[in-house]
Order: C-alpha cells, then structure tokens, then sequence
C-alpha cells in the first residue's frame, strides 16, 4: 500500500509530490548504476524511429531488428520509398515483426499521413502533437508517445507494460491505474529529455533482466529495498 511509503500522508490522505518525485528519481538512479546508459532508442533517423515504434507492437525488439534489416537491405528505409511500395510487398518485407499484414497496413496510414508534410521533418515538427498521431489508425497512446519522444524529442513520459509491472511491484501502481494516469504521475519529474528516455529504457531493460514476469530474480535486484512484491516473501 501507498501509505507505507513516505510521500503519502496518512492523515490527510494526499500524496506528497515532493516525495514521490525523489523516489521515482532514487530508482532512476539505483537502475542507471545498474545498467548504464541505455542509448535508445536504436536508430539512424527520425523516421527509422518510426518505422520501429509500429513494427514493435506486440513482438520483440530482436524481430523488429529482423524487419528493418530487411528494409534497409532492399534500399526502401525511406519514406518516399516505402509510401510507394506495395502494401504486399511491404508485408512480406516486415514478416520478421509478425502481423505483418496488420502492420503493414498501420504503416501505410503513418506514411499517408507524414505525406501531408512532404515527409519533412521540420515541417513534422512543427506540427506533430499527440492528439494529431493519436489520429492515425493504428497508432496508440505507447506508440504516438514513442514518436514523440525519440523521434521528435519532445519530452513526454512512455508508457509500457514493464513500468506497470516493476511499479506495481514497488507499490507505486495498482491494477486501476490506466495510461495516462501512470504518465502523470511520472510527468512529476521534470521534463527533460535525456531523463525520460533514459528511464523508459532503463525499466525495459530491468524488467527482461531482473524483474520478470514469473520467477524474478529478486535477491539480485538493486531495488530489492524498495520493493513490495519481495517483502511478501
């Protein structure tokens, strides 16, 4: 529960964002002292970026790689190339990601509407917001914040299954907690774009490594002090 942690007043039932703020800073840190420097997110370009924020739902970063790979290896890695490409032969060439045909088509919708701004990136930027992605079919809150972030760097917090998982494990998240609500309450530190990526990175990172799904490695993990999920034990 949330009132064993400093930042929550049990008298007055309210959260204190200071607190809470410094905490969520503390992890940060334990995790980068772990890890280092994450880098991501893995790209030569903006649009690269995007490319891999579709191809990356619901499948493993190891066959997104798989897919770009066979992007760039037939030359059509650019927008211009692969608005024009067939949407089968688009299909077959990202096979690697799975869904293809889905995905496919999710890709073909981005690049109809990047077509709007000649595929230019300035002109993207100074138009790109999350409301307008979120407009896109196909395109998700993860995904549209993906974009956002490491695309166009614009400091937006993302969102995945592995921050509900360790938070939720650290007694920071409940099962109620939706999207945007675990984005605003990271969106308490600062903005600041180095951070947020590096934190998204960072948890992505912990949470293959350490914190699993079933049978984390709990007794080596460096927020082992913090964490509610291991004092059940």
């Amino acid at each position: 529960m949330m009132n064993n942690y400093l930042w929550y007043d049990s008298y007055s039932g309210e959260i204190d964002l200071v607190e809470l703020k410094d905490f969520l800073l503390k992890i940060y840190n334990l995790l980068y002292d772990e890890y280092g420097s994450q880098g991501w997110w893995p790209a030569e370009d903006w649009f690269e970026v995007i490319v891999g924020a579709i191809l990356t739902q619901n499948t493993s970063w190891k066959n997104v790689e798989r897919a770009i790979s066979n992007l760039r290896n037939n030359r059509v890695l650019k927008p211009e190339k692969l608005y024009a490409l067939p949407l089968e032969q688009l299909a077959a060439l990202i096979k690697p990601a799975g869904f293809y045909n889905l995905k496919a088509q999710r890709l073909k919708n981005m690049l109809k509407f990047l077509k709007q701004y000649d595929f230019d990136f300035m002109k993207l930027s100074s138009n790109i917001t999350r409301e307008v992605l979120l407009e896109v079919k196909g395109v998700g809150k993860e995904t549209a914040d993906s974009i956002l972030l490491y695309a166009f760097d614009v400091p937006v917090f993302v969102v995945d299954n592995y921050t509900k998982r360790i938070f939720q494990r650290l007694g920071v998240l409940s099962d109620n907690n939706d999207y945007d609500s675990i984005q605003k309450l990271f969106h308490i530190i600062p903005p600041d774009l180095q951070i947020y990526k590096e934190y998204h990175a960072l948890i992505v990172k912990h949470a293959k490594n350490m914190c699993t799904k079933h049978k984390p490695s709990c007794n080596q993990c460096p927020l082992e002090n913090f964490c509610k999920y291991l004092s059940r034990f």
